[in-house]
């Protein structure tokens, strides 16, 4: 009896996983295009809550540069290659950490958003009105370079905390001790009223 081999499955891109489409890029690189499309606007989004709308896509550009330069260590293991983009993007955030700590300062002292998008003027101006975003932009300008991120990651990334051990390479309980100083001194400060 002759026996027939079943049918292999054609790739398709569309339905793979993250980790299927950066493995699928070591030996056709525009694969690696579709991990772009995926998480682009939202790491776009992230950094551009950071520093100004020019070094946000530069850290895009930068962190897609080195994930593709890095594709090959990527781990397969993790279905999501999110929470390896946003620790790539962090890292060419902290070259413009100095400009992010001026934005929350000036947020902090005058209540405008020097980096908000022009077709938020209004809702930015309800907002800067309100004095606990000034506080919380002054709590968010004295926190640790390292305290910011993982509140950050996880206030406006929307990381896990296992993401952002994965995407910071440090451990959770890491992660957990320095989000848990960050909100204390962020709740610290909003009950002093902004004073601290």
């Amino acid at each position: 009896m002759t026996r027939i081999a079943p049918r292999a499955v054609p790739f398709d891109p569309l339905a793979a996983t993250d980790a299927e489409l950066v493995v699928a890029s070591l030996h056709t690189p525009s694969q690696f295009g579709l991990i772009f499309d995926r998480h682009a606007a939202s790491l776009l989004q992230y950094a551009a809550r950071r520093v100004d709308r020019s070094a946000a896509e530069d850290a895009l550009s930068e962190t897609f540069l080195v994930a593709f330069g890095r594709r090959a260590s990527f781990d397969p293991g993790y279905v999501s290659a999110r929470p390896w983009l946003y620790g790539i993007m962090t890292n060419q955030l902290r070259r413009h950490a100095r400009q992010e700590k001026a934005h929350y300062a000036v947020l902090a002292r005058t209540g405008l958003d020097p980096i908000a998008p022009d077709h938020a003027d209004d809702v930015v101006l309800r907002l800067a009105a309100d004095d606990e975003a000034r506080t919380v932009a002054r709590c968010l300008a004295r926190l640790s370079t390292r305290d910011r991120e993982v509140l950050l990651l996880h206030a406006q990334a929307g990381l896990t905390y296992d993401e952002i051990a994965q995407s910071l390479a440090i451990p959770v309980g890491t992660v957990r001790s320095r989000l848990s100083r960050a909100r204390a001194h962020l709740h610290t400060a909003l009950a002093a009223g902004g004073s601290r």
